[in-house]
């Protein structure tokens, strides 16, 4: 499953291209999760790796997993102190009204009988950033690159819907839902010290191209 997605390898760190729809962690349906999948990704180690940080279940793109014990810490830290590099594309139902700019929302997590756990902007909340780009608007939605600053759940999803006012396409939360969420993690670098980068690129998936953006070509 994992042999023509990944990105990156070397002796302490792996990047795949995780597929839409596979959850980091097992989920409380206890459908298939990476969890279950990690010995298709030891490539000749015998320790499993360790994802280093999360995906949502329906968003694509580069994860970062740890081949070993000290890496899994020295990458934590990095995200911790927000140095590592990411960047994400999404197609988003609307328009913003300016081509670039920052969205400073912090995010809180609120939970009902009715609609279960969601995170919302709260000026109470812990600071989240994220900055962004238009790339393309086409028929009433446009494509637009995320540049996170800091990483709470759902941040990108909350900052396009809250801050933009233009949720994304096929997100069931904080959107209208469809067949699919149209967010990928199309970027990743992580700065090491005495060592080159870990860098990778995911390809945009084909069902961006399905929507209407991007080039005809990618992953599911």
């Amino acid at each position: 499953m994992f042999k023509d997605r990944v990105l990156f390898i070397d002796g302490e760190a792996l990047v795949i291209d995780k597929p839409a729809g596979l959850p980091v962690d097992r989920p409380r349906d206890r459908a298939e999760s990476l969890e279950d999948l990690l010995d298709q990704l030891t490539f000749g180690f015998q320790r499993l790796p360790v994802p280093v940080h999360r995906l949502d279940r329906d968003t694509s793109g580069c994860l970062l997993l740890a081949r070993n014990p000290k890496a899994l810490k020295r990458f934590a830290q990095a995200f911790e102190a927000g140095a590592v590099a990411k960047r994400y594309l999404a197609i988003l139902e609307g328009e913003p009204a300016l081509d670039s700019g920052t969205i400073d929302l912090p995010l809180a997590k609120v939970s009902t009988r009715e609609q279960g756990w969601r995170m919302v902007g709260d000026p109470r909340g812990k600071a989240s950033i994220t900055r962004y780009k238009v790339m393309e608007r086409k028929g009433g939605r446009s494509l637009v690159a995320f540049y996170p600053e800091t990483g709470r759940t759902h941040q990108i999803r909350v900052h396009a819907a809250e801050g933009l006012g233009a949720p994304v396409m096929g997100d069931p939360v904080y959107g209208r839902g469809g067949p699919a969420m149209m967010l990928h993690a199309v970027e990743l670098t992580l700065p090491r010290e005495g060592k080159d980068d870990i860098h990778a690129t995911a390809p945009l998936p084909v069902r961006f191209h399905n929507a209407g953006f991007g080039p005809g070509f990618g992953r599911g």
